[in-house]
């Protein structure tokens, strides 16, 4: 009886998801003459797996990234089930509707996790598992049962390298309760995947410890094999390439029968178990592989009784039960209203009732009833949450001179220090970096995760290291490789902790700041999915002058005001960043509304992620801070480290590390100028965004609304010039003197660094103090005329 039921619930949601794309695109009036497009191909190939592992294999604490093409076939279920209404499945791909690719922050159905760039769906998927093991490792952790982490995944989708990269992470860290399903429907958006690619595949698998379950033939198939003469057609099956399969699959069972019987002969056996069959049941018959048969699929489920990571491959084929089946350019075709029509009649639809959920169904009670027993909709809604962890106060260090790096890596010893609530769900990461990011205090105290103790070797034979490598359950350290891919696919895994597994992680991952860069999908899927982590990009800039250009970021600031859901800084001094700290850890936690401060028209209620940009040059330390609003300025974004007059002429505003190259200029030109300011910037991200949501606030009606950085520069002359100024892109402040119309010099670095001192390369990219006062000297600054 069960089975009967997924075999209607399989039929209903490839009719669902398909209408629905079709609605879109054919009868949904258009403003424009853009394709809305939908993959019914890459969705009807989901249909039985999906069926399969949503209504008889799943449990409500087990989490799926859906392949992102599949997604409307994610809503026809959601739908099925009463979690999304009609009217946001008529608005696919439209305004508000639902969403073109599972979203977490955007969908109202319960998507686990985000999907969209293809493969980070996947990945993710294996450090959730990592996640779930390391929580459970903890004594605040629960008792919760262990869910499976599972990833629906298209065959291209194995092209993307982060897949392979996290392969060794899961290895190393005994990786388990991971289901990867792949719909090997061998197709892909510009092509057909190549023969024998998959056996390469096959043994990358094998290499690291997963269970590989081929799934290739369905129940008729089996059924067919049985009979007389049915060996054959089974080695004619795996014998025939991957695009003649498909090709076959379109032209249909007449052309399937001429085929076999060319190729197997006339035998009497072979010739009589296609003749049992007409040409609609012959093509059901080649079509009925293994991931396209909702009975096997079930029954593969069911038989899997360990926890170690399992790929599943199951073959199908792309389009399956409609009229695109198999075709080479399926993957972003749409069935024409002609085979629409003829396909609803086929499937049994009648007119006016496309929309039903249970229409066709004979014994819509029945199916009701069943659909309300299905373990994983239980529970209803599985997003679960965790309190609000308080946050200490952040000490400041005491040094006279120190580096933001150095600074943040004292901040974090003593926290490690502590028992607070907050240090004790600190997990940090580093992608083989950890002891160069300043990680090193925090790790010899909390030690390194992992499920099974081991001791750390060098400590045992008495060798002396200032690094204690020691594994334990106890851990707050995961050691990554050099993948910062990895990195943040995993902080964006306990970034989610709360949500996914109902206990609050405060993810920290440290990386040299120029290869950032090579982990920015992930850090935007992160993001995107509202996940919550510290990214600390350090060292930065052409400050780390020995190492030489690869090693020099440029851009990375951009990154940080460009970046949605990540609040960027990049603070000069050690009392700034322990501010900017304890700020962060209170902001990973918040879940408020959507509602602008006033003061600052920044979003903070709502929360994020943050960004840090530190650098090793130690620089002076300003002493004690007597002015109330410091702290404020800090977080806005900006404060006056020298306050301009009424008369002031030059305006200099600094970023990071150059701080005393900005004083220093400001005391060269301070003799030949009226009144020189110093503004000194630790977020060009915040003071930027505030001012774009101020202007928004304006033209809806706010007339007084005001940002931070007008607040700042409110008082300046207009003749006033400003000098900004950088170890990083220019047009990360560039745009200050476009916030009242001043006239602006932007400083910065625009090419590759070079090996040097930092004074070296100061003065080559003119951001040391003498070129600072030069350049103002060369600006052409107008007087203000006294009435």
């Amino acid at each position: 009886m069960a089975v009967a039921h997924l075999k209607t619930i399989e039929r209903r949601l490839l009719w669902l998801s398909h209408w629905m794309i079709h609605h879109a695109n054919h009868i949904r009036p258009k403003e424009d003459a853009i394709k809305v497009g939908g993959h019914q191909a890459s969705s009807a190939s989901m249909v039985s797996i999906m069926t399969a592992l949503y209504f008889s294999a799943l449990r409500p604490e087990d989490r799926v990234a859906v392949k992102p093409h599949a997604a409307p076939v994610f809503h026809a279920m959601q739908y099925l089930m009463g979690n999304l209404t009609r009217d946001k499945m008529k608005a696919f791909r439209g305004f508000g509707g639902a969403q073109s690719y599972p979203s977490r922050t955007k969908d109202v159905d319960d998507v686990d996790f985000s999907t969209g760039s293809v493969g980070l769906g996947v990945a993710i998927t294996s450090f959730a598992s990592l996640i779930q093991d390391y929580i459970a490792a903890k004594p605040w952790g629960d008792d919760r049962p262990m869910g499976r982490m599972v990833a629906l995944v298209g065959d291209a989708e194995l092209d993307e390298g982060n897949v392979y990269e996290c392969l060794q992470e899961g290895w190393k860290n005994d990786l388990r309760n991971t289901w990867w399903i792949i719909d090997y429907n061998r197709q892909s958006l510009d092509g057909i995947v190549h023969e024998g690619l998959f056996q390469r595949i096959e043994k990358t698998f094998d290499a690291f410890g997963w269970d590989l379950k081929k799934v290739k033939y369905g129940a008729l198939q089996r059924a067919a094999f049985e009979e007389p003469g049915g060996d054959h057609l089974r080695e004619w099956i795996d014998r025939c390439p991957n695009s003649e399969y498909s090709a076959l699959t379109f032209m249909g069972g007449p052309v399937w029968r001429q085929r076999l019987i060319e190729d197997l002969g006339d035998q009497r056996e072979v010739s009589a178990l296609l003749e049992r069959r007409s040409d609609n049941e012959l093509a059901t018959l080649m079509e009925n592989l293994g991931g396209n048969c909702v009975e096997t699929m079930a029954e593969t489920f069911a038989a899997i009784d360990h926890d170690r990571p399992i790929c599943i491959l199951a073959y199908t084929v792309k389009g399956w039960g409609t009229p695109i089946a198999g075709h080479k350019d399926n993957h972003g075709g749409l069935m024409t209203p002609e085979q629409m029509a003829e396909w609803q009649a086929h499937m049994g639809v009648p007119a006016g009732q496309e929309w039903e959920p249970f229409a066709t169904v004979e014994d819509p009670s029945a199916l009701r009833a069943f659909l309300e027993r299905v373990p994983f909709f239980s529970n209803g809604r599985r997003r679960l949450d965790d309190a609000v962890l308080p946050v200490p106060a952040i000490e400041v260090p005491d040094d006279r001179e120190i580096s933001t790096q150095i600074a943040f890596g004292k901040i974090l010893e003593k926290l490690a220090r502590t028992d607070s609530a907050l240090s004790e769900r600190i997990v940090t990461a580093s992608p083989d970096v950890t002891g160069t990011t300043s990680l090193g205090p925090w790790v010899n105290r909390r030690k390194l995760f992992a499920r099974r103790a081991r001791p750390d070797v060098f400590k045992a034979h008495n060798i002396p290291s200032t690094a204690k490598w020691e594994f334990s359950p106890e851990g707050q350290h995961i050691e990554l490789g050099i993948a910062e891919m990895n990195l943040c696919l995993l902080l964006g895994a306990a970034g989610l902790s709360h949500s996914l597994f109902g206990r609050r992680l405060i993810p920290i991952g440290t990386v040299y700041d120029p290869f950032v860069a090579r982990a920015l999908d992930a850090l935007n899927y992160g993001c995107y999915q509202d996940a919550r982590f510290l990214l600390v990009g350090t060292p930065s800039g052409v400050t780390l002058a020995p190492e030489g250009g690869a090693h020099q970021s440029i851009g990375s600031p951009l990154i940080g005001m460009s970046q949605a859901g990540l609040a960027a800084f990049e603070p000069a001094f050690a009392d700034e960043l322990a501010i900017i700290m304890e700020w962060s850890f209170a902001h990973l936690q918040r879940s408020g509304p959507s509602r602008p401060d006033e003061r600052t028209w920044l979003n903070d209620g709502a929360g994020g992620s943050v960004y840090l940009r530190l650098t090793t040059n130690p620089l002076d330390q300003p002493g004690p801070r007597t002015d109330k609003s410091f702290p404020h300025g800090v977080i806005d974004g900006g404060y006056w480290l020298r306050p301009p007059g009424p008369n002031c002429e030059v305006v200099i505003a600094y970023q990071g590390a150059v701080a005393r190259e900005a004083i220093w200029g400001a005391g060269m030109i301070g003799g030949s100028r009226r009144d020189i300011g110093v503004l000194a910037v630790t977020s060009a991200d915040r003071l930027h965004a505030g001012w774009t949501a101020a202007q928004r606030a304006r033209t809806a009606g706010a007339a007084g609304a005001r940002s931070a950085v007008e607040t700042l520069l409110r008082n300046l002359p207009g003749y006033c010039a400003i000098v900004t100024v950088i170890d990083g892109h220019p047009a990360t402040l560039s745009w200050i003197g476009g916030v009242a119309g001043h006239r602006t010099l932007p400083l910065g670095v625009e090419e590759f660094g070079q090996t040097g001192t930092i004074g070296d390369l100061y003065r080559h990219f003119s951001i040391d103090a003498a070129a600072i006062a030069d350049r103002v000297d060369a600006m052409t600054v107008g007087r203000r005329i006294c009435a």
